[in-house]
């Protein structure tokens, strides 16, 4: 079997916000935005990783769900405990510098952790937790 991860989605409730986060922040290149408002589905991704993707979307805009469902995803989000995304980097500490000068909210700085990597931890603008690990 030759499974691959092409797309992952995370939630956005600012996609201005959410797409200055990962494009300027993060440096990530913005491959497809569509829709408008506050309605937009905002791909990006790693610029040398092209099969592999973000979707920054409106969680909300699900068909399926319930007002009481909105509003859990909602306080969820403002909580940061509704998403979290691990992404790798070989040099955590530039790539933590880039974050504190772009004004990432900071939860965690470079630590060694007690189960053998070395991470960081920040919030989006919707308040996914990011957690960042040092490649060896």
């Amino acid at each position: 079997m030759d499974i691959t991860i092409h797309s992952s989605f995370v939630p956005h409730d600012n996609p201005e916000e959410s797409l200055a986060f990962y494009r300027d922040v993060l440096g990530f290149e913005v491959r497809l935005d569509v829709g408008k408002g506050t309605m937009r589905w905002i791909t990006v991704g790693p610029p040398n990783q092209p099969d592999t993707s973000i979707v920054l979307n409106p969680p909300s805009a699900n068909p399926g769900l319930t007002n009481d469902e909105r509003r859990t995803i909602a306080e969820m989000m403002a909580k940061g405990t509704y998403a979290t995304i691990v992404l790798a980097t070989k040099d955590l500490d530039a790539t933590f510098e880039r974050l504190q000068s772009g004004n990432a909210d900071i939860v965690q700085e470079p630590t060694e952790q007690p189960y053998g990597i070395r991470d960081c931890a920040v919030r989006d603008p919707a308040g996914t937790m990011i957690r960042i690990q040092e490649l060896g």
